[in-house]
């Protein structure tokens, strides 16, 4: 029989790393915000940087219903983008001359997400699933036709700006510069992050997970899953909207697009890519994809591609996302089992390189060819000069591809052994 006193100690030591992890998390990460700016110094990196903390937010915000509650919204840009609208038409008046900081900004934003979110949730989380989904994307195609139809709040096309530099200076700053307006989102990403996290925690965070789970056995212990999903879509309204309000602040324009479904598409994208469901995934997700939108999108344009290559090559073979793969692998590693995946998983890598080089290659040359057909050049393709209007220059990424797509068939199952080998002695060491 098991002593209870052993079992006490045990679980009290595991809430102490249970603390000391969460410390030590949040403690790196305001050492990351504190200092990456200062690694990426140059206007496009801080350009960068506050992207990604725009990104963080709307993601986490996007989970708070995904991966927390199990609703899928097809229309989750409409309360990012009517927070920022919300935002900027506080902005004007501050640059009226209202006196307040631009820095609060971002509540105008969950304000304007809330107020949204609240009938928009109210109608939406009476059903589930496939119906939700369909109800959301319906919600989206209205918001989009009224900000179309109301040109004298939206703007109409060209949207609504306005200067944050224009308002009252807060210590001395007017937040003009990049790197002023970097440390003003990065503080708002960790705040909106940290209540986030702590909403994860609460009795509402913990239930959203049962009706995730299991609707119907909250419903028998006398909860209703419809009030539990329309507070937690309320919230995720809430900061998606700050995450608009960041935006706002940020490129100081709102546009439709900013609510339309390529901004929702965006948001899915990251959440699935970084991993579904833990907290961790969603901002690894916001940081790939703004890296592919703005850093890959500098250098070829078909970053979009890229993006849909990985999302799709997430969900068929790694569900987890990348967080899931790191999950995975973390068990393995503490029990010193990463030697066993050293020798297969080095033996993939060739086989990777080349499939990338092929697929890179082929898409290049695809994008490359409707550009000499309207008359443009085609440039160079890793360091080399090309010409895809010649089939002879399609047969090296095509054998490239097919060099590394039969290696990958056949290094695969090893690695896969190993590593459910690795995990199966894990297991047994911790049991």
């Amino acid at each position: 029989m098991a002593d209870p006193l052993a079992i006490a100690s045990a679980g009290k030591s595991g809430m102490r790393r249970g603390v000391r992890g969460a410390a030590l998390f949040w403690g790196a990460a305001i050492v990351i915000a504190a200092v990456a700016p200062h690694w990426l110094a140059s206007g496009f990196g801080l350009s960068l940087l506050n992207r990604m903390a725009i990104a963080i937010v709307f993601a986490l915000s996007f989970n708070m219903l995904l991966g927390q509650a199990g609703m899928l919204d097809f229309g989750h840009a409409v309360f990012f983008g009517l927070g920022g609208f919300a935002s900027l038409h506080l902005l004007k008046l501050v640059d009226g001359g209202l006196a307040l900081p631009v820095v609060f900004l971002p509540l105008a934003g969950a304000v304007g997400g809330g107020l949204t979110a609240l009938p928009a949730g109210w109608l939406a989380t009476r059903r589930e699933g496939t119906s939700f989904a369909m109800i959301t994307l319906g919600i989206a195609e209205l918001a989009v036709a009224l900000v179309v139809m109301i040109p004298q709040w939206f703007g109409g096309e060209e949207g609504v700006s306005g200067d944050r530099s224009a308002g009252p200076a807060l210590f001395g700053f007017d937040f003009g510069s990049a790197l002023q307006i970097y440390y003003v989102l990065a503080a708002w990403a960790m705040i909106a992050a940290a209540l986030m996290w702590g909403v994860t925690r609460t009795p509402l965070g913990r239930l959203a997970n049962a009706v995730r789970d299991n609707p119907l056995r909250v419903d028998f212990l006398g909860y209703d899953p419809a009030r539990i999903r329309f507070l937690t879509f309320l919230l995720a309204g809430i900061f998606a909207g700050v995450a608009g309000g960041m935006q706002a602040l940020n490129d100081e324009i709102m546009t439709v697009s900013n609510i339309g479904s390529a901004a929702s598409g965006a948001v899915l994208l990251m959440t699935y890519i970084g991993g579904v469901g833990t907290f961790s995934g969603p901002v690894i997700g916001a940081v790939v994809v703004t890296l592919l939108q703005v850093a890959l999108g500098t250098v070829t344009d078909a970053w979009q591609l890229y993006s849909g290559l990985i999302f799709v090559t997430m969900v068929l073979w790694a569900p987890g996302g990348i967080s899931g793969i790191i999950q995975s692998h973390a068990p393995i590693l503490r029990a010193g089992g990463g030697a066993r995946l050293l020798a297969p998983y080095l033996a993939l890598l060739p086989a990777m390189a080349l499939t990338l080089a092929g697929v890179v290659g082929l898409a290049e040359l695809a994008y490359r060819l409707q550009a000499v057909r309207g008359g443009a050049k085609a440039g160079r393709l890793f360091g080399l000069a090309i010409q895809p209007t010649e089939p002879a220059q399609w047969l090296i990424p095509l054998a490239l591809f097919l060099l590394g797509a039969v290696l990958l068939h056949r290094l695969a199952p090893p690695a896969r052994a190993a590593w459910q080998e690795a995990a199966a002695h894990a297991a047994r060491g911790v049991s």
